[in-house]
This record gives C-alpha cells, structure tokens and sequence, in this order.
C-alpha cells in the first residue's frame, strides 16, 4: 500500500493542458471482459468538448492529483454541452484516475478539492454522466451528488451545495 501522505493535489498548469487527452481516455468507463475502444475515440466531437482548447474559458478548472512526482489522477469542469450537461451555469466534471492508483482516495482528494473550488468560484452546482455500472457512482453519491436523470445506461447526476 502506498503511503497517501505523498499525494499532493494541485492545479493544473499551463504546460500541462496536453495531459488532459490521457486523462479524458481513462475516464471512459470499460466494463469488465470488454474490449477498450482505440485510443482515437477521444477525437469525436462528444469527447472534445471535455478537453477542446481547454484554459481559454474562465469556467475551466483542473486540478491533478501528483504522487511522488507522478501524475496519477485529473479532475476538471467547464461549462460544456457534453453528456452530463443541465444548463449553461452548471459546470460539468470529468474525473480520472490511473488504474493502478484506483480505490487509495485519491479520486475521493480530487473530489473534494473540486467541490469547494466549484463554491469558491461561485457555482451553486455541478454535473455528471456515470454509467450505471462504474464502482465511482457510489464514491459520487457519497459525496452528495444526487440522481436527476437516467436512461438504460448512464446517470446524471447533480452536486449542489447544501445551504446552512
């Protein structure tokens, strides 16, 4: 097991941005015995609005999870008309973590540094697209996030902060 007090959490810089392209294919949930698509499919168009000149709006937010000067995991929002889109003031998220660095909390780090950057930049929410089947729909709801919408394969889901 590795030791998490190594994982630093940090934004994302300049230099960076070209990451978000290995980040985006290992967000694609792969089900178990099935075969991974190519690593071209992150050139449609429904998978470019995740990472397409990614920087050059204010709504676009990452930040990267590091261990031992390794980059193991991304987690970013803009406002985008992808699969997990509600409305034009909602950012949506897209979140990756390396497989070999999966179920150590780092996605759980890199969700909760999100979430109060979201508040902090003045959003009341944020959105997502899960397949039913990803394990992370669980880390998702205990986090918070809440069920809007479904069809037979995927959840949206919808993070707003909770008002005291």
């Amino acid at each position: 097991m590795m030791n998490k007090m190594n994982l630093i959490i940090r934004n994302i810089k300049t230099e960076e941005y070209p990451l978000l392209k290995d980040y985006l294919y290992d967000a694609i949930f792969i089900p178990q015995g099935v075969k991974p698509p190519d690593k071209s499919i992150i050139n449609n168009e429904d998978l470019q609005v995740y990472i397409k000149d990614f920087g050059n709006k204010k709504d676009d937010i990452c930040f990267l999870a590091e261990m031992d000067h390794d980059i193991v995991g991304a987690v970013w929002i803009r406002i985008m008309n992808d699969y997990g889109h509600i409305d034009d003031q909602t950012p949506s998220l897209a979140i990756s973590v390396k497989k070999e660095y999966r179920g150590l909390g780092i996605g759980t780090k890199l969700m909760e540094t999100m979430l109060v950057s979201v508040k902090h930049h003045g959003y009341q929410s944020v959105s997502l697209s899960v397949q039913k089947a990803n394990p992370a729909v669980h880390l998702y709801q205990r986090l918070g996030f809440q069920i809007i919408k479904e069809n037979e394969e995927e959840y949206l889901m919808k993070y707003t902060e909770r008002r005291e």
